[in-house]
């Protein structure tokens, strides 16, 4: 018999794939170039020069074997080193290959990190709005995913509420900042407020409340934003990095699992890592690219243009009378609705051939999500298709 609970979830689609099957349909019809797709957070740049010649020079000089073999089950040894080097080097911790484990992207890092800490029953918060996909990858595990509602003028974390749900059944809570879906990056003094909050609980309730920092967009941060590394801040965290977006390698599926070294027996951690991957057969991401990208820690893709795209955006959003949370990072805006039905307003604009995404999923009715991530001249485009959908079907916007 099939098992029901992945049935059922056939019914709960992601919007964001959906709306970006039908963009694609409408691509074909009136050619890609003139559907304005805000849907799917795709990196557009390309990947730094630097690593394709790394990964010719890899194939041209190594044996296959090395290359394409599988790696070592917490990850390719020199690789962990020089991650390692490069977070000690970066944020003055005191990082080893001990410390490191390798995984198939965020995700795979945020499957090792939920069962690392958690049981079945227990609870894991985070902060609306968020990334839909924690709740499957949270619920999935046996642990139930909480979400504490916004704070939806400024998007920095809603301290009220959490502190009301921060209950000794909590046993993690993950925050995503860079964030996707609003751009907001969370503050140093919201980091140490978070901090000194985990810490007072902990010992309240006598167990480690473990801080799961989710951070595939930290390179995505705009001039003169405060962007801490939350790490620094609180010594049970575990980090869990993407490069998709920074390299600009989301097919690749490759990032890291960094568990602090002050953080309670962190190398044991990295170990039990390799035994989930066991359970989970989320194991061994490839070795070529392991290698490459153990090449270019410093070096990003052209990032650049989504802070111009953003500008571009965030200005003719506030010129049409939406009110919006100027982004510091991320290729992601999160105006609210000209509505307070976010899904009949996303539906509307349909006609205009512009694909916005409805955050009731994100946990923040009535708001939407734009990803910027496409060529700066198509946004030039799609502004004009912005204000006539505005003024068409919100003639009274911003009076």
């Amino acid at each position: 018999m099939l098992v029901q609970k992945y049935k059922d979830m056939l019914s709960g689609k992601s919007v964001i794939r959906e709306l970006s099957e039908f963009a694609t349909a409408r691509g074909k019809e009136i050619g890609y170039e003139n559907v304005f797709d805000y849907s799917l957070g795709n990196p557009s740049v390309p990947v730094p020069k630097e690593f394709t010649d790394r990964m010719i020079q890899l194939l041209a000089t190594r044996p296959t074997n090395e290359l394409h073999g599988y790696s070592p089950s917490l990850g390719i040894t020199s690789v962990r080193e020089a991650i390692a080097e490069s977070l000690k080097n970066r944020f003055g911790i005191p990082y080893t290959k001990d410390h490191i484990f390798m995984a198939s992207g965020a995700a795979g890092a945020l499957a090792h990190a939920f069962r690392l800490v958690t049981e079945p029953g227990d609870e894991i918060l985070t902060f609306a709005p968020f990334f839909p996909e924690y709740h499957p990858y949270v619920d999935l595990t046996g642990a139930v995913l909480k979400v504490v509602p916004p704070n939806t003028e400024t998007f920095q974390i809603n301290f009220e509420a959490f502190e009301e749900m921060l209950t000794e059944k909590v046993m993690a809570v993950l925050v995503n900042t860079p964030n996707n879906p609003s751009g907001v990056v969370y503050s140093t003094e919201t980091v140490k407020r978070l901090a000194d909050t985990l810490k007072r609980k902990s010992e309240e309730y006598g167990h480690i409340i473990y801080l799961i920092s989710d951070e595939p967009y930290r390179e995505i941060v705009f001039e003169g934003v405060d962007a801490p590394c939350v790490s620094k801040f609180y010594d049970n965290t575990i980090m869990c990095y993407s490069f998709s977006k920074s390299l600009s390698l989301p097919g690749e599926r490759i990032g890291y699992v960094a568990i602090n070294p002050a953080c309670a027996d962190a190398e044991t951690m990295v170990y039990m890592c390799g035994q989930i991957s066991r359970g989970i057969g989320h194991n061994c991401p490839p070795s070529i690219i392991q290698l490459a990208v153990s090449d270019v820690l410093d070096k990003t893709a052209d990032l650049s243009v989504y802070e111009t795209n953003m500008n571009l955006i965030y200005d003719k959003l506030v010129e049409l009378g939406f009110t919006v949370v100027k982004p510091g990072g991320t290729f992601y805006i999160f105006p609210k609705a000209l509505e307070e039905d976010a899904k009949a307003f996303s539906k509307k604009a349909l006609k205009y051939d512009l694909i916005l995404v409805p955050a009731d999923t994100f946990g923040a009715p009535g708001f939407f999500r734009m990803a910027y991530c496409i060529e700066t001249e198509k946004v030039k485009r799609s502004l004009e298709a912005l204000e006539r959908f505005v003024k068409t079907e919100y003639p009274n916007a911003g009076k």
